[in-house]
């Protein structure tokens, strides 16, 4: 069998350097400008070793919705913290809109989600 592993999350905006703005002063992302292989600009970030490509797409373009509702498509990634309530305190101060108040699912993890531009939506874990 191949061996499967993580390259890259590919989200599609309407404004690409403001949603990587957002993601630079949420989680400290090095913004990096780029192009498509057709030549088109992208800009890709890299939060700590994880890769995500924002590639704009037409104004008119559906977004998913927010929240907790079930959609086609990608639901969610999540992004795993050492201390939940530090993250939580910081990214409020920054203005994060959290969809859900941290809850403790079991022994060991506890989750939040937050809404990032575009309605995508990024769960924070922390598992001890």
């Amino acid at each position: 069998m191949p061996n499967y592993t993580y390259d890259h999350i590919h989200i599609r905006s309407q404004d690409p350097m403001a949603t990587a703005q957002w993601y630079e002063k949420m989680f400290g992302a090095k913004i990096i400008e780029s192009t498509q292989p057709d030549g088109s600009p992208r800009v890709d970030l890299d939060i700590n070793g994880l890769t995500v490509f924002i590639m704009r797409v037409a104004t008119d373009a559906p977004a998913p919705g927010a929240g907790t509702e079930v959609s086609l498509g990608l639901d969610h990634f999540g992004l795993r913290v050492e201390n939940m309530d530090a993250a939580v305190a910081e990214l409020t101060e920054k203005g994060a809109e959290f969809t859900m108040e941290p809850r403790k699912l079991r022994p060991g993890l506890i989750i939040t989600y937050i809404v990032a531009p575009e309605n995508v939506r990024i769960e924070l874990l922390q598992r001890d």
